[in-house]
């Protein structure tokens, strides 16, 4: 193939994106340039943060500019080299985001080991989302043997990985979803204690029913009313790692809801968030011991995998609309020996 198609930011979207805030673009492929590979794309990446860089508002991360291709995590072989530490056929990881093809900076990447599991877990229990699920709640969340941690957002790729993380150190893992399909697969196939369906559940009384002795770890990854509704369960020094706020990204307007300050404050409990960049000199550390536990069977994952390019932007909306079990992929081309 000599042609590059990739997908950019054709406008900022206005509440929940539409495939009208992209467009589909065909370039020349692209020319590795000293200290750069070519790369074609095997799988891509679609995740909930990427909203948030569509908006122009302030936040952690540079906006993603009008007219230029999303960028996002990206699991390629390499086609043509100019560093010799890379070779043609390699797997490697980064960032090049929603297109085909990319000449990439070789410093920018890391070698994927095809024979440690499958390639796909490198965007995924492998790779950013396990990395996420680890130092949020080992590092922010600390859960003991015995306490009760609960999850929000907890069938989605971070969400599964913190549970099975929770449970491996001893805590009762009570799991909030969005179908029963998914509540049946954290209580089981992943070994979550109590499941929490919040479309068709009261959360509060389902929450105070599964957590009589209160909540001692919240990993939070929506925001929202079912956050407000963990939050009046915490437990004197709880701790609540902040992952995400799905709830929110789309909104029109500034959300309102409960001050939760004295709840804090009366129980001494420890709310923050993190960046998992933050944590980017530990990252061989926390890969090591997520590779122990997969290969030991301690923890599962789960892959909603598009197939095709052309089905990316679709694979992205989904998420809003919760309709991914796991971490959610676009297959973009076959894998070559």
């Amino acid at each position: 193939m000599s042609v590059n198609e990739r997908i950019l930011l054709a406008k900022r979207p206005q509440g929940m994106p539409e495939e009208s805030d992209f467009t589909f673009e065909e370039q020349p492929l692209p020319v590795p340039q000293a200290g750069e590979v070519l790369v074609r794309t095997v799988y891509l990446s679609v995740d909930p943060y990427m909203r948030g860089r569509m908006s122009d508002a302030k936040s952690y991360a540079k906006p993603y500019e009008i007219g230029q291709v999303i960028a996002g995590g990206a699991v390629g072989q390499v086609m043509k080299s100019t560093d010799p530490t890379y070779r043609e056929g390699d797997f490697v990881a980064g960032t090049w985001g929603w297109q085909r093809f990319a000449a990439v900076r070789t410093g920018t990447l890391r070698k994927v080991n095809p024979d440690l599991a499958p390639v796909s877990t490198a965007l995924g229990v492998l790779g950013m989302t396990g990395l996420t699920a680890y130092f949020g709640l080992l590092d922010i969340g600390h859960p003991k043997e015995g306490e009760t941690v609960v999850v929000s957002g907890a069938a989605g790729a971070v969400g599964m990985i913190v549970g099975q993380i929770a449970k491996i150190k001893g805590a009762r893992v009570v799991g909030i979803a969005g179908s029963d399909e998914k509540t049946g697969y954290l209580t089981g196939k992943l070994g979550f204690d109590v499941a929490i369906n919040y479309r068709t559940e009261d959360v509060a009384s389902a929450l105070a029913e599964a957590c009589p002795g209160g909540v001692d770890v919240y990993f939070d990854n929506v925001g929202g009313e079912v956050s407000d509704a963990v939050l009046r369960l915490i437990n004197k020094n709880a701790r609540i790692p902040i992952c995400g706020q799905i709830a929110l990204y789309n909104l029109e307007k500034p959300d309102t809801g409960p001050r939760i300050q004295s709840l804090l404050l009366t129980n001494t409990a420890l709310m923050k968030g993190f960046l998992v960049g933050d944590y980017a000199s530990r990252y061989n550390e926390a890969l090591q011991e997520l590779a122990e536990w997969l290969r030991d069977g301690k923890i599962q994952y789960t892959e909603n995998i598009a197939d095709g390019f052309d089905k990316t932007i679709e694979a992205f909306l989904g998420l809003f609309s919760g309709e991914n079990l796991g971490k959610q992929l676009v297959k973009v081309s076959e894998e070559q020996s």
